[in-house]
């Protein structure tokens, strides 16, 4: 029907029709896709979120006498220095090397500073070579100091996002933001109909419409371009990913952002819009999609495995209304909650950035390129890892105690079996509370004779289906000793404690666990 080639004609005579994805909802529904095609020739996009998978590789030039990096750290944050001699690859989760520092300021904020155009501390090592004599390199430099600063990311501009949530009686710290205990709020992130990807998706033959190596975008406020299917792309499951490319000396601080998550790590926030030229109805068609029309799985993540739960799917209209009605599990039943819901993703920013996209091809400063070949159709496999879940120590079976018993019946348990924690149960065999040696001793100096008196009654807990790791770090993190270990009914089936971690640990060493 129009062909990239005449869009451009249009675009270089200045009688080119440029919308943004927003308002071509409204245009496909008052005239229909048909003639929406014949009337728009662009869409314009956008997004800004967090995208970590980030990074960029920086030319530093050659010292004198010549250096050979193989350690390199800008501001404290090491860069990979396996490319060349003075070559390295910032990436944008990279921690601080100081322990101080760590996650407060690391690769994504490097990344930040240089395109603001701050001074930075170059700090390299090299190992000494006949043409590569020097070994060490300490000097402050900025980016129009770099010979080449060239942002690569395999992975960004996700089609999809899960929705986060938290069945446990934890607050959890996820790359999708805090998720508070039971069910006390929804993470959720993305563009929804802004989205370019969504934009560009043809649901029937699960590929993209015009996107592919050579489509060139906005790319963190300069022009960038799409270098093919990003890492984990699976467009079968409607979860396309981009590798993009762009010039960092050229980009604007206003969408390329670095940030902390809270307990979890650095990340760099990046602006991405990309035009869809409208060729033709099904273009037209894909590029009204509605928020409404786009599903969001909301995932359990107090369950910390690779295949989490999904608590239910909600939109992203129902999203953005700041709160949803969900059926989750509390206490073995279904109950209705309201549950507050908070965008990890600037819709605001993503629609800022379908509109300047849209005034650089109005005023004839972007032209749109033809995508070279299509993005892939990958399946994206899971790692081959082995790992030991808590079941797989649970040797003997569970030693518990009831509210009713006396102290000192409590105590002959603890000795007869040669355990600390004894897990104590109600009348139903359900988990109420632990006691421990200390607890024990404690009674006994204090002349308190019952059990309800001594425990702990808000338990932490793990499931037979968590990994070793995860136990250990939730007795790490709330400095205890040992965790009941029940099912799905909550009933007790055995303890795991800190003693038997590093007993494991010390049969089969910690990268075996």
């Amino acid at each position: 029907m129009k062909t990239v080639f005449e869009i451009n004609e249009k675009i270089r005579n200045n009688n080119a029709v440029v919308v943004t994805a927003e308002e071509m909802i409204s245009i496909v529904d008052e005239l229909g896709a048909e003639k929406a095609a014949l009337e728009v020739d662009v869409v314009t996009t956008g997004t800004f979120g967090a995208m970590c998978s980030s990074g960029a590789f920086l030319n530093f030039g050659h010292s004198d006498p010549p250096i050979k990096m193989y350690r390199t750290l800008i501001n404290g944050v090491e860069a990979y220095s396996g490319v060349a001699a003075v070559d390295a690859y910032m990436g944008a989760t990279q921690v601080n090397s100081d322990d101080d520092i760590d996650i407060a300021y690391g690769g994504a904020h490097v990344l930040e500073d240089l395109v603001a155009g701050k001074e930075v501390e170059l700090v390299a090592e090299g190992y000494t070579t006949d043409c590569y004599p020097r070994k060490k390199v300490a000097t402050t430099i900025t980016i129009d100091d770099l010979n080449q600063a060239i942002l690569i990311n395999p992975r960004n501009c996700y089609q999809s996002y899960n929705g986060a949530t938290n069945s446990t009686e934890e607050k959890l710290y996820t790359y999708m933001g805090a998720l508070l205990p039971e069910y006390g709020n929804l993470n959720y992130s993305g563009a929804g109909q802004l989205n370019p990807m969504q934009n560009d998706y043809n649901r029937e033959t699960k590929t993209y419409n015009t996107l592919g190596m050579g489509t060139r975008i906005f790319l963190g406020g300069a022009e960038g371009y799409i270098i093919g299917a990003g890492t984990q792309h699976s467009p079968n499951n409607a979860f396309g990913t981009m590798m993009v490319k762009g010039n960092l000396k050229e980009m604007n601080i206003k969408y390329l952002r670095g940030a902390t998550i809270p307990k979890y790590g650095c990340t760099l926030f990046m602006g991405i819009g990309v035009p869809i030229p409208v060729l033709n109805a099904e273009i037209a068609k894909a590029c009204a999609i509605k928020d409404e029309d786009i599903q969001i799985p909301v995932l359990d993540y107090g369950v910390p495995r690779r295949s989490r739960p999904t608590v239910g799917t909600i939109n992203y209209n129902e999203a953005r209304t700041g709160k949803v009605k969900l059926e989750v599990e509390v206490s073995g039943k279904k109950v209705e909650k309201t549950i507050k819901t908070a965008s990890v993703s600037s819709y605001k920013v993503s629609r800022e950035i379908s509109k300047e996209l849209q005034d650089w091809i109005l005023n004839g400063e972007f032209m749109l390129t033809e995508r070279l070949e299509p993005l892939e159709k990958y399946a994206p496999k899971p790692m081959k890892a082995k790992m030991k879940l808590v079941k797989d120590i649970l040797s003997r079976p569970a030693v518990v105690g009831t509210i009713k018993m006396s102290i000192t019946e409590a105590s002959r348990i603890l000795i007869e079996n040669n355990i600390n924690h004894l897990p104590i149960v109600d009348e139903k065999e359900m988990l109420s509370g632990i006691i421990t040696s200390w607890d024990i001793a404690k009674a006994m100096a204090q002349d308190i004779g019952s059990i309800s008196e001594i425990m702990t009654k808000s338990v932490l807990c793990a499931t037979p289906d968590e990994t070793i790791d995860m136990a250990a770090r939730k007795m790490s993190r709330n400095n205890i000793s040992g965790l009941p270990i029940v099912d799905s009914n909550n009933m007790v089936v055995g303890v795991v404690s800190a003693e038997d971690i590093s007993k494991l640990i010390g049969r089969t060493g910690l990268n075996k666990i």
